[in-house]
């Protein structure tokens, strides 16, 4: 079976609680090549990784991230929830996708790439979301890596790709085919798909020409792959 890139969707979500240091560690010891990672700011401006916007789904305070201080976060997840920074410096040499799944302005997105910068983790950090926020990344970096996630069938316009400058687009994996595929990799880009989280369309997914699949099942993927 052909190569692709296993990331793994916030870690290990199906036997660790999703963004912490524990799921990440388990995701890389089950063969992820990369890991996505949600990051979100606090409100004295600390990029932690959380998916919602609030606390309760996985921590069980319903707290806006964004009312909350960095210390009051550790305080109410007992150090649960990690900076980027510490997320950057537990995954060694590895890949990693960070998500930017909130409204962000130029000002949040500098603060993320500030991070990545001090943590000389600017060769294996890549970035994904939409196209407004994908924008302000390129425009706080011009050198960033990009996976702009797309969630139509319709192509991006020209003039988004041309300003975007994307490697790869991001798709939910239910759109793609090989037809999509071979049309992306004609016009020079590669493909990524999220969040395939069965064996069958892990397979179908592949043989279709992906070149990443991002799941909540990574050693699913990597027996796949490796099989």
């Amino acid at each position: 079976m052909r190569t692709v890139t296993a990331v793994a969707h916030r870690g290990d979500p199906y036997r660790v609680r999703e963004n912490t240091i524990d799921s990440l560690h388990s995701a890389l010891h089950r063969g992820a090549d990369a890991v996505e990672i949600d990051v979100r700011l606090t409100r004295d401006r600390l990029p932690v990784l959380l998916h919602d916007d609030t606390l309760n789904r996985l921590w069980g305070h319903d707290r806006p991230l964004r009312s909350l201080s960095s210390d009051e976060v550790k305080g109410l997840t007992g150090g649960g929830v990690p900076t980027l920074a510490e997320a950057l410096g537990a995954t060694g040499d590895h890949r990693i996708m960070v998500d930017l799944p909130g409204p962000v302005d130029e000002k949040a997105v500098r603060e993320v790439v500030d991070v990545v910068r001090a943590c000389g983790a600017q060769e294996r950090v890549y970035y994904c979301a939409g196209a407004p926020a994908m924008l302000t990344v390129r425009a706080v970096d011009p050198s960033a890596e990009i996976a702009l996630t797309w969630t139509t069938l319709a192509p991006p316009r020209p003039a988004l790709l041309d300003a975007v400058r994307p490697r790869s687009l991001n798709y939910r994996f239910g759109l793609v085919d090989r037809e999509l595929v071979a049309r992306i990799h004609r016009d020079g880009l590669l493909v990524s798909v999220w969040t395939p989280d069965t064996r069958r369309t892990m397979r179908r997914l592949v043989a279709a020409g992906v070149d990443s699949v991002t799941t909540n099942r990574i050693d699913t993927l990597v027996a796949l792959r490796d099989g």
